[in-house]
């Protein structure tokens, strides 16, 4: 062992040791299991729940037009995307936090791998600068990407460097094997339709501006597309042969004017955006901006120019994302519904690729100015692994004081209200209040209320009427459920956009107003509340009891409809 690492060269030992960084980083999930902190948004509250559902249903491959009837009455299968995604199997396969831990783990070394041969053919070639290539590649695979976006964003780099082989005509199988794997781990509408939207123009650009047809370029960037459409084979049904009006058809994203357009331009180019961080702010961008201030009134070779490219095209970016919102798109986006249903907005989705594009090639045009300057530049990746070390979800939500994910579903708490109810699951139907419904549905309960932006618009609007009262006292809160809605849930005024009302919690609802009538003819019988209701009478409502385990982070009141 001992003469393998003497003999190992210097950019293999780095490769050791930073392999050694990222199992270190994703330790703590698979060493605490359902005691890990994790995100709660877009993740616990949702997709780690739907995933459980789907299985427990027993329609992976169910019918394109069948439903499962756990969530509001029948929430059609599509809305939980294809059963040909790894993350799907992987949640079939194993419990929820060990498939979750596999796909973090493979996410990062696919990330890695792929930035570093990416950087090491086409961007960072120096055999000097490994250091460069080596660690901006774990900063990168170590951003705190959205969960089940998988290889989304991250498996970018990898796609990149497939396409860039093949468009330089040396490409061998494992370019196209890449390209014919990757969506099966990875979302089309996530992240790779803006890939190759961006694959798509650089072809027409060799076409038109260097008059080079390359058809081989051409049939790669087709045949990625064509197997991202027969996955998602669910989705483009859905959007050519619709049923009915969907909850997408009221979603209203241009409202902004243009001042607030402006500021969401800087916030986004600055700070980035909670499903592609890149935590880019303290270090990154003052690196960008030294690189950009050097280079200026200077002769630029190619790797110069490449960079002027991605730092222009990183402000593009975050200027598409903002003014997306703008509400000069509105007449447009009335008339064009797709323009309101598909979030073309996410072309920001490639700035995660871009920005540690920016970082390795920035620090490879510092690195070549001298001895001092490649002090600093080894400081900058010790300073931005440090802040991505810092922003591991263990550290994060731990401190934050977010429950973990055995005190967030509960089940020991949940099965207790089960036996207590004493019925079958399938026969009655429950809201939340104070808390996401994604808890219940996760213990098997069937719930009216959901979290999902595709479920039938007849839906959205006959729940609506529970909650009419409670929306009439809050303008953003009406405006939150009507023009998205998203989130169909039992919305109360007083606790507006809060979800999770821990057992500590000291708020009680004197003047809740919800429509028991309603709630009624739609199949609900009982009520989840993490909070009190002190006029439960008055809204038709019984207490029946408090539930309370030490493993759990709430503590649920039990009410049932008269």
């Amino acid at each position: 062992m001992f003469n393998f690492w003497k003999n190992a060269n210097l950019e293999k030992k780095n490769l050791y040791f930073a392999t050694l960084l990222l199992i270190v980083y994703v330790s703590p999930l698979f060493i605490l299991g359902e005691n890990a902190h994790i995100r709660v948004h877009d993740n616990l509250d949702s997709n780690i729940a739907w995933y459980k559902v789907l299985k427990n249903s027993g329609q992976l491959f169910g019918g394109i037009n069948s439903t499962l009837p756990q969530i509001i009455n029948g929430l059609p299968r599509n809305a939980f995307g294809t059963e040909f995604s790894g993350i799907q199997w992987l949640h079939n396969l194993f419990p929820s936090m060990l498939a979750y831990s596999v796909s973090q783990a493979i996410t990062r070394v696919f990330a890695f791998l792929g930035m570093y041969i990416l950087l090491k053919k086409h961007f960072v070639r120096d055999d000097e600068a490994y250091l460069i290539r080596v660690w901006v590649s774990v900063a990168f695979a170590l951003t705190p990407f959205w969960p089940s976006g998988m290889l989304s964003t991250l498996g970018m780099p990898l796609a990149l460097w497939a396409f860039l082989n093949i468009r330089e005509g040396s490409h061998t199988w494992k370019e196209w094997l890449t390209l014919i794997l990757l969506p099966l781990y990875s979302s089309f509408v996530l992240g790779f339709f803006f890939f190759l939207c961006f694959m798509g123009i650089l072809w027409l650009r060799d076409f038109f501006v260097k008059r080079k047809s390359n058809w081989c370029f051409f049939f790669s960037i087709a045949l990625m597309t064509v197997i991202y459409l027969l996955i998602e084979y669910r989705l483009v049904y859905s959007l050519v042969f619709p049923d009915a009006p969907t909850s997408r058809n009221e979603f209203v994203s241009s409202k902004l004017s243009f001042w607030h357009t402006i500021r969401l331009v800087f916030k986004n180019y600055f700070l980035g955006h909670t499903h592609v961080l890149t935590l880019h702010t303290f270090v990154i961008v003052p690196l960008s901006f030294l690189v950009l201030w050097m280079l200026k009134n200077k002769k630029r070779d190619w790797i110069e120019n490449r960079y002027l490219y991605l730092f222009m095209f990183n402000i593009v970016l975050s200027v598409w994302y903002a003014f997306w919102f703008y509400k000069g798109w509105e007449p447009l986006k009335e008339r064009v519904s797709l323009l309101n249903t598909f979030n073309f907005a996410r072309f920001h989705f490639l700035r995660p690729l871009i920005i540690y594009l920016i970082f390795a090639v920035g620090s490879y045009l510092l690195w070549r100015l001298g001895k001092n300057w490649r002090k600093f530049v080894k400081i900058c990746l010790i300073l931005q692994i440090l802040v991505l070390f810092a922003a591991n979800d263990e550290i994060v939500y731990r401190v934050a004081g977010k429950p973990s994910v055995k005190q967030f579903y509960a089940t020991s708490q949940f099965h207790e209200i089960e036996n207590y109810i004493g019925k079958p699951q399938s026969s009655y139907r429950v809201v939340s209040i104070g808390l996401h419904p994604a808890i219940a549905q996760y213990n098997g309960f069937y719930t009216l209320d959901t979290y999902n932006n595709f479920y039938p618009l007849a839906y959205k609007q006959e729940f609506r009427k529970i909650i009419s009262k409670e929306l009439d006292k809050s303008p953003a809160l009406k405006e939150y459920f009507d023009d998205w809605g998203g989130r169909c849930y039992l919305f109360v005024a007083k606790l507006g956009k809060k979800y999770e009302f821990k057992k500590d919690s000291k708020v009680k609802l004197d003047h809740l107003e919800i429509n028991t009538n309603v709630l009624k003819k739609m199949g609900g019988q009982y009520i989840f509340s993490a909070v009190p209701i002190l006029n439960a009478d008055e809204n038709g409502l019984i207490f029946k009891k408090t539930f309370e385990q030490r493993d759990s982070a709430w503590k649920i009141y039990l009410y049932q409809v008269k």
